[in-house]
């Protein structure tokens, strides 16, 4: 007995001490080519641009190589079990955005534009990655403050309450594009409160459903092999697709809608196994949509303007076809090819600021062609795929919804700036994570992905060795 646990206590000890360490040398050697890539790709725009490499080149790579180690830095010694590719991935995201930024700022065109419309040209690039070293910080402060994520679950109904004034606040604010999403600060620029709020929200469902699950888990009757949940079971999907209805009409803003209404129902389901929820979910979504989009003007121009996105071209041309962007895009992803024009080969700045918006996937079309675009959709499929993977291994429930919540809402975030930029849903106006230049984006975005870090590290880590049981030690003690 004493050889058989002092041999399961040297094993326990190998495995504590050997796999961590293993686990973030692949990080580091994954965050080192997350840099090296970015480089390569800024070093290309220079030479098609000018000829000649960019004379910030040297700084720029250290400045995301810096960031990129201080994560790394801050993973390895309080996270250590942590999933080794969120880190790196997301770095790999945040330095081609940076790229893309800086590329657009070098054209004259947009330049011109700005000077016609009566304010000077500012680059976009210098404030994104000031934002996107604030966003590390914040993803510091995460790492190290956040000891255990169930924490959080202290907080469900204060988050509700936070999320609530982060949605309503820019009701109250001058709109922007059409859109009411932006609380403007003097001195400070605008911040965007919906980015922040999809986390707290993501805290409140899994904090609530978690308690409720089981509740909502029953079903009164089977119809058409679904389990069709109580009349009063639907109260807080009701609650919710409320809400996002009230976000759409006085803020106009679908991306947001769509976004808490889409990971809400996703938990749900996660919660309570339910297909009918899902299905329940679906024709919420629809049936709202549906009306608002026929009654609210904005929406219903964006609609309009995804079903005829060459009408901008008619003769006469009609009256809510007030912009070419959509047009633009699309010319931009099929000028691209399969294989892309090149970085800084490409006339994407047609589509005019398209580094401010989500159209800058467009211009990731354009430059990298197809193979490129799929590529960064790839990137944003494998973090989406480690959240879940991460929900998978918790071994808490709320750490599982948490995980669940977040992975949705960064997949459901790319999947509607992605498919309005390519004309397979209406416009949606929402920044496309990590790569648009937009300070409030990539700060809630690295902080979502300490979230994440954090959940796996948790979930990763090896149990406690069990304690001896009081008999066995009292059967060695008087045995002769």
């Amino acid at each position: 007995m004493p050889s058989s646990a002092g041999s399961n206590t040297t094993a326990t000890t190998t495995i504590s001490t050997v796999g961590p360490p293993s686990r973030r040398n692949t990080e580091l050697a994954l965050l080192a080519f997350a840099v090296i890539l970015p480089c390569f790709a800024y070093a290309n725009v220079g030479l098609a641009l000018n000829g000649e490499m960019p004379s910030g080149m040297l700084g720029y790579g250290l400045g995301l190589g810096l960031l990129g180690g201080v994560g790394h830095l801050v993973v390895r010694k309080f996270a250590k079990y942590a999933d080794p590719l969120l880190l790196p991935l997301a770095t790999l995201l945040n330095g081609l955005g940076l790229v893309m930024i800086w590329r657009l700022d070098q054209s004259e065109r947009l330049a011109r534009l700005a000077k016609a419309q009566g304010f000077v040209f500012q680059p976009s690039a210098p404030n994104q990655l000031m934002f996107s070293a604030l966003g590390i910080a914040l993803f510091v402060g995460v790492i190290i403050f956040l000891k255990d994520h169930r924490i959080l679950q202290r907080y469900t109904y204060i988050s509700m309450v936070v999320a609530l004034i982060l949605l309503v606040a820019p009701v109250f604010f001058p709109g922007k594009f059409g859109a009411k999403i932006w609380i403007t600060i003097p001195g400070l620029g605008s911040i965007q409160p919906g980015e922040f709020a999809k986390i707290i929200l993501a805290i409140f469902f899994a904090g609530y459903l978690m308690v409720k699950r089981d509740a909502l888990a029953l079903a009164s009757r089977r119809f058409m092999g679904l389990y069709l949940p109580r009349g009063r079971d639907l109260g807080p999907i009701l609650a919710v697709w409320a809400l996002s209805l009230v976000i759409l009409v006085f803020e106009t803003d679908l991306g947001s809608s769509l976004l808490f209404f889409g990971m809400f129902v996703v938990m749900l389901y996660v919660a309570t196994e339910r297909t009918s929820w899902i299905v329940f979910g679906l024709l919420m979504s629809a049936g709202g949509a549906a009306v608002v989009g026929s009654v609210e003007p904005h929406v219903k121009v964006r609609v309009m303007a995804w079903l005829h996105p060459f009408a901008v071209y008619d003769n006469p041309r009609p009256s809510w076809a007030t912009t070419e962007q959509i047009a633009q895009a699309l010319f931009a992803f099929g000028s691209g090819g399969v294989f892309g024009t090149g970085w800084g080969q490409g006339a994407s700045d047609l589509i005019q600021f398209a580094a401010n918006s989500d159209f800058i996937f467009a211009s990731y079309g354009e430059e990298l062609g197809l193979a490129g675009a799929m590529a960064i959709l790839l990137i944003y499929g494998l973090i989406v795929e480690r959240g879940m993977r991460t929900a998978l291994a918790a071994r808490d429930p709320f750490g599982k919804l948490l995980a669940t919540g977040l992975a949705a809402a960064f997949g459901i975030q790319v999947f509607v700036v992605a498919g309005g930029v390519m004309g397979l849903i209406p416009l949606t106006g929402m920044t496309m994570p990590f790569l648009a230049q937009g300070g409030s984006s990539v700060i809630a975005n690295w902080a979502l992905i300490a979230i994440l870090i954090k959940i796996s590290d948790t979930a990763r880590r090896p149990a406690p060795a069990p304690a001896p049981s009081p008999d066995a030690e009292m059967t060695q003690v008087v045995r002769p």
